[in-house]
């Protein structure tokens, strides 16, 4: 697996002579990326952002799709494909035989440490039941970026009781993602009762006038609440990556003014 423990394993193992630099040269030959014709995998990619290459699978064949999974999944222990069809899936379960699927989300994806540790901090709000499968791209991509989402659905601005019962849940988290369509009213609404940054996810669900969605995105990008930031239109795979990173940033900063307090909340 290529991240940065393994390749300090390994640059052990050379200084101490326990393996030639030939051999080391070898296992890091797929450094930044490898070509496969159709695809140049940046496998370099978990080293500066922390997490590996994420797979769309639109457009592509399913055994595009699928060669790539495997490659992928011969370098981490973890593999995403968003987008993706069930022929799509069934073909890289051929090579992957651990892939898994999720219809709803349209998305594929291997993990081999389903028990590593995950972090708490980021709510994940659905307006209604049909934006749920935009959350759950979300979903899964978070938990394969090592978070635990907690999730919020159907609690659309139509009853409002719904979200307002949900104050202290979204108060406690660091970072809250709103997936919401027809007019894209929640995220404002959210956005006016909490602290934590706000990802607005606008959903293509709506009826004529909504414009696949492009209703929601303006009425997101015009939100006079602070602290929206917005991304495109079902796009959920990105605003859990946004998420992520946000939410991963303040538990190490927490942790590390946690040691560095000693205790008494005084840093030394």
């Amino acid at each position: 697996m290529l991240n940065e423990q393994s390749i300090r394993q390994l640059l052990s193992r050379v200084l101490d002579r326990q393996q030639t630099v030939e051999e080391a040269v070898c296992a890091l030959r797929v450094l930044p990326f490898e070509d496969l014709g159709h695809a140049k995998l940046d496998h370099h990619r978990v080293l500066r952002r922390g997490h590996p290459e994420v797979i769309y699978c639109a457009g592509k064949s399913a055994q595009q799709v699928a060669e790539i999974a495997r490659s992928l999944a011969a370098q981490s222990a973890r593999v995403l494909g968003t987008r993706a069809t069930s022929e799509q899936f069934e073909a890289a379960k051929q090579l992957v035989p651990q892939m898994q699927y999720d219809p709803c989300a349209r998305a594929l994806w291997l993990d081999r440490e389903p028990n590593a540790p995950r972090i708490g901090g980021v709510a994940l709000v659905a307006a209604g039941t049909s934006d749920i499968p935009v959350a759950q791209e979300a979903a899964i991509t978070l938990e394969l970026f090592g978070q635990t989402p907690t999730k919020i659905y159907d609690v659309g601005v139509a009853g409002l009781q719904r979200v307002l019962m949900q104050v202290p849940v979204l108060q406690s988290a660091h970072v809250v993602i709103v997936v919401a369509g027809m007019e894209g009213a929640l995220p404002s609404v959210v956005a006016g009762l909490v602290s934590a940054p706000v990802i607005a996810v606008p959903t293509s669900i709506g009826y004529g006038a909504s414009f696949g969605g492009l209703a929601a995105l303006l009425g997101m990008l015009n939100s006079c609440s602070p602290g929206i930031s917005v991304v495109n239109i079902d796009n959920g795979f990105g605003a859990a990556y946004q998420a992520a990173v946000i939410n991963s940033a303040i538990v190490r900063a927490r942790q590390s003014a946690s040691v560095g307090s000693n205790g008494d909340g005084v840093d030394r």
